[in-house]
């Protein structure tokens, strides 16, 4: 905001400064081209009296737009006005005026007419106010009433460059102020979100102590319909409960005060047993999951509670959008010092045009009304916000219909310095190699 309020500050200040000097560049213009018509009608009325011009001060500037030209000669008013027009369309200069000649006989300025360009205009001005001047005998005067309409009519560039730089403002302003609502309201969203979830907290773990009490019971045991419904309990509460700790570490990372507890984890035992306990779950609804490990011992720095949850979240998304029963394939391989980890189903896939919107916080693929998968959209999202946090790769590929493959890649922890040095003196080799091939 800081930033764009200096901009438009210093585009004011430039568009001002050339309006300013389009304007003193029109107005020294328009005094220029009068007082050479004025000079040159003069001219020609003391050669239509064979007089002569005075040695100085022949066109003599009043007012910013009333001007008296001494010729020390008679003047015949009709002559005048032709020469002015004349003179005046010579130069291309436009404008409306009206004149005056001094009667030296009355002492008084004699008016003569107003001419106009501009047809409807003179009823608007104040005509006729021409006053007269004390230094000289033979004399008229040249008035232009709508000397400011015409520098006006001579700046339309700058005057539509400048309109289009206050809609500009108007926008920038309405802008920065619908930002600082929608800041505000979000921040209210966030903070009442976080309350809610921690004054669930407490409910949710006593349902789960009763939950437990209750299923320990032996005369519970012994009836399988409360058996089963205390069971649902149970689960159905764990559920809840995952969901709030996901919003409440969202929460956290939002903030800035989320801290991972990095540890060197070997991750082909991580991802053995992941793959165990998820290899059931697909099972059960007469699924298969197909895995390969390649990654002999390799190990990565990360959060061991963090890493298993967006392994989980992943597998547990294959499954719950698979189409009839669940077929997966979760591959991890070496590649350049990294890890990558492949999760692949054929499921019912995601439509091209919500790709780049997938990882967005709330975000689910429109389904109308019903929703035959439940949950609040947060679970790619936590992915996403883990792996940057993390400083990890994920791209997610996808085609309506045919399935889903979600590609995570993780820099591997190396074991030494020698290690280090070894694979980069590997991947020189392997470059020259290269090279030399060109060549």
């Amino acid at each position: 905001m800081i930033l764009g309020a200096i901009a438009i500050i210093g585009i004011i200040g430039v568009q001002a400064y050339w309006v300013v000097s389009t304007w003193n560049i029109n107005e020294e213009e328009f005094d220029k081209k009068i007082n050479l018509a004025l000079y040159e009608v003069a001219c020609q009325m003391v050669e239509l009296n064979n007089g002569e011009l005075p040695p100085r001060n022949i066109v003599n500037r009043r007012t910013s737009n009333y001007y008296i030209v001494n010729i020390d000669s008679e003047i015949d008013a009709n002559s005048l006005e032709y020469f002015l027009q004349k003179e005046f369309e010579r130069l291309a200069l436009y404008v409306d005026f009206e004149y005056a000649v001094f009667d030296c006989t009355t002492n008084e300025m004699v008016y003569g007419n107003y001419c106009s360009y501009s047809p409807g205009v003179k009823k608007d001005l104040e005509l006729g106010n021409l006053p007269k001047d004390d230094k000289f005998t033979y004399y008229f005067s040249v008035k232009f009433p709508t000397r400011s309409s015409y520098l006006f009519g001579q700046m339309q560039l700058s005057i539509f460059f400048s309109s289009i730089l206050l809609v500009v403002i108007l926008f920038f302003a309405y802008s920065m102020f619908v930002i600082l609502r929608q800041k505000r309201l979000s921040e209210l969203q966030k903070d009442f979100i976080n309350n809610m979830t921690h004054e669930f907290k407490t409910p949710i773990s006593t349902i789960k102590i009763a939950a437990d009490v209750f299923l320990s019971n032996p005369m519970v045991q012994e009836d399988q319909r409360l058996m089963r419904y205390a069971s649902i309990v149970r689960e159905q509460n764990q559920r809840l409960n995952n969901q709030v700790e996901k919003v409440l570490q969202l929460a956290k990372i939002e903030r800035g005060n989320f801290e991972l507890k990095r540890e060197r984890i070997i991750l082909k035992e991580a991802l053995q047993s992941i793959i165990e306990s998820t290899a059931v779950k697909v099972e059960k609804q007469g699924g298969v999951l197909k895995s390969r490990i390649d990654i002999e011992g390799a190990a990565v720095m990360a959060d061991r509670l963090h890493l298993t949850n967006i392994l989980h979240n992943l597998l547990d998304n294959a499954i719950k959008y698979c189409k009839d029963v669940p077929n997966l394939t979760l591959r991890a391989r070496l590649s350049n010092g990294e890890v990558r980890i492949t999760i692949a189903d054929e499921g019912i896939g995601i439509p091209k045009e919500h790709l780049n919107k997938i990882f967005n916080k709330f975000y689910r693929i429109p389904t109308g009304n019903v929703h035959k998968v439940k949950g609040f959209g947060l679970g790619l999202y936590y992915v996403k916000s883990i792996c940057d946090a993390h400083g990890w790769r994920i791209r997610l590929d996808s085609q309506e219909g045919k399935g889903t493959c979600v590609h995570l890649v993780i820099p591997e922890a190396q074991r030494s310095a020698w290690i280090r040095w070894r694979r980069f003196w590997q991947r020189a080799q392997l470059r020259f190699r290269r090279m030399a091939a060109r060549a």
